[in-house]
């Protein structure tokens, strides 16, 4: 009689190295070698972030880590396709953006992605515990059959003596304490007040007119899916924001595949539409909207009568109707790319920018880098971009302008719009009447979304972690005479020497803490660069001798500072310290003989606390 079979034996392809001229990132500094993960089973996750596919994965990914915590490492490397993607302080931005919890090898020209054979974004591949190549997927949805493979690696190993359990690499960054992190999407409430998507923080955070001062926060701040009051609400990495004929608003709650619903009145937040789980093909594309599945949904905006909604993770528009509380797909076939013509019949890539007018919906298309909008009669139309792989930043006519993954886009009094040109730190306009694309601004750090404040537009800055407030050209404002508008009075100071002095006094019972050096950080930039001449840049002082350039009219001058502070009780070994931080935009007027004096108050932290309590 024959033997029983064996079980099938996987392949054993040893896996190369690991190299990228970037280097590690979460690592605390440590250059790894794939060395360094023998004995344990290794998964590498070859992204890049500006892929929703790749993003998907990450979610995917973290399940996974939290399971088996002691026996799998997984360790992204960063694979570009954008030219901003190869910049390296943009990795480090996108690790922490999108909650990265694992080493990330930063990959800029491809090395490693070429030396394991990569085709797509996203690829998975499996790595066993002796090195060698066992499992290699690309897409995202094959999370469930790598546990598997990975439990029988477990078990493997560990009959064989092979395996090794431990801690892994991973070294989280230093929290960075600013009032927004990673911010979205902003929205112009009816109190004149801006109401923020902080994604990093998974919370909503409303600011004053001046879009600095924090007036409170929304959301527990962990990355969960929970209704209720302002501090029981969980989010997801939250994004859109749209304003609801009865004042409340819709917010696109992107992680959780949700849409949201805020009362501004008292802070309550409910579910209008999603189950939590992520849409997949053969999943319902209609009907009771809690009861069907939504994918990645980036932006929202109120058009003829129902909420439309940016469907980034399938490259869709969808609708939500508010009277019936259904969903529907309005346009898109899921397929990736750039198609015009009927709303059924058209393709999308990643769309995650909406703006209504009244008779069209704009959107930016990311992943083509391309300006489109869809007509009352659901034709889809593109003004600015040509295909997937098609970008840069080219100003002139539509057919030749070029963009860089686009972001936001917003609607100007004139009829144009204004694009959040995000990978090129800029800010663009397109005029439907000459079909001609210019540069509003430059050096607008990832730039995301914009929201119209009177005749300015104020800038959702997400890599700077701010608000950047801009005037607007007189050509796309283009206001009748007998319409009012308020607008934020610029400071008027004199051109050249201008003395900045952030004042600072620690609250009652603490003092500065100079146990280990310098206790305070001042950092200014301006926009437009060409404002100062002198004194950008950061340093621990709070008093900074500036110049302002003559040649610039205005602008707006960037303060970021912080103190630290411990209590004051020489009998505590272990005093409690506080870290106080505030950022400033400060629009300037240069004016011969305005004030050459700019006293600015970084409030210590029972004046910060009370305010963000302050309903």
């Amino acid at each position: 009689m024959n033997a029983a079979p064996s079980a099938p034996r996987r392949a054993r392809v040893r896996a190369p190295e690991l190299i990228g001229k970037g280097g590690w990132i979460n690592t605390g500094g440590k250059d790894l070698k794939l060395a360094d993960f023998r004995g344990r089973a290794l998964i590498l996750d070859f992204w890049t972030f500006c892929c929703i596919n790749c993003l998907h994965v990450l979610d995917e990914l973290r399940e996974l880590e939290e399971k088996h915590p002691d026996t799998l490492v997984v360790v992204g490397v960063h694979s570009p396709k954008f030219v901003h993607e190869a910049e390296h302080q943009a990795v480090v931005d996108a690790v922490e953006r999108y909650g990265v919890a694992h080493p990330v090898l930063d990959d800029p020209e491809l090395a490693t992605w070429k030396q394991y054979a990569v085709r797509a974004w996203p690829t998975l591949v499996v790595i066993d515990p002796e090195g060698y190549v066992v499992a290699q997927h690309a897409g995202e949805g094959h999370v469930h059959a790598i546990e598997r493979l990975v439990t029988e690696l477990e078990a493997e190993h560990e009959a064989k003596g092979t395996l090794r359990r431990g801690d892994g690499p991973y070294v989280p960054p230093e929290p960075e304490p600013t009032s927004l992190r990673f911010p979205g999407k902003a929205l112009l409430l009816p109190s004149g007040n801006l109401l923020v998507s902080d994604t990093t923080r998974h919370q909503l955070v409303e600011l004053e007119e001046d879009g600095e001062t924090v007036v409170r926060r929304i959301g527990s701040g962990t990355r969960e899916f929970a209704d209720g009051g302002p501090r029981e609400a969980s989010f997801n990495e939250p994004q859109g924001l749209a304003l609801l004929d009865d004042g409340s608003v819709v917010v696109a709650d992107t992680v959780n595949h949700a849409l949201r619903r805020l009362d501004p009145a008292s802070g309550e937040v409910t579910t209008l539409a999603g189950t939590g789980r992520q849409w997949w093909q053969g999943s319902a594309t209609s009907g009771p909207a809690r009861e069907v599945d939504l994918s990645s949904p980036w932006d929202v905006a109120l058009f003829a009568g129902k909420v439309w909604i940016a469907m980034a993770g399938v490259h869709q528009l969808w609708t939500y109707d508010p009277v019936t509380r259904t969903v529907a797909v309005a346009a898109g076939t899921t397929n990736e790319g750039l198609v015009d013509g009927p709303a059924a019949e058209a393709w999308f890539a990643q769309p995650s920018g909406l703006a209504a007018t009244a008779d069209r919906l704009w959107l930016v298309d990311s992943e083509t880098s391309a300006l489109r909008w869809v007509d009352g009669d659901g034709q889809v139309h593109t003004a600015v971009g040509t295909g997937l792989f098609d970008f840069g930043h080219r100003d002139g006519a539509a057919d030749q302008a070029l963009l860089q993954h686009p972001l936001g886009v917003t609607a100007l009094p004139d009829g144009s719009v204004a694009v959040a040109d995000t990978y090129n730190h800029a800010l663009r306009r397109y005029d439907p009447a000459t079909g001609e694309v210019t540069t509003l601004a430059t050096d607008l750090r990832e730039p995301s979304d914009a929201v119209l404040v009177g005749e300015d537009i104020v800038v959702v800055e997400s890599a700077r972690h701010r608000l950047t407030r801009l005037r607007l050209p007189e050509e796309a404002v283009r206001v009748e005479s007998v319409a009012h508008r308020t607008r934020r009075a610029a400071t008027e100071v004199a051109p050249g020497r201008l003395s900045l002095d952030v004042i600072f006094q620690a609250p009652a019972g603490q003092k500065l803490d100079t146990r280990y050096g310098p206790s305070t950080r001042l950092l200014v930039s301006s926009t437009p660069p060409e404002l100062l001449l002198k004194g950008e840049g950061a340093d621990t002082d709070l008093s900074r001798e500036l110049e302002l350039n003559p040649a610039v009219p205005e602008g707006v001058l960037h303060v970021s500072a912080m103190a630290a502070s411990c209590d004051d009780d020489a009998g505590n070994e272990y005093p409690a310290c506080h870290v106080h931080q505030q950022d400033w935009g400060v629009p300037l007027r240069l004016t011969e003989g305005g004030t050459d004096r700019l006293p600015l108050v970084l409030a210590g932290m029972d004046e910060q606390e009370a305010a963000a309590q302050t309903p």
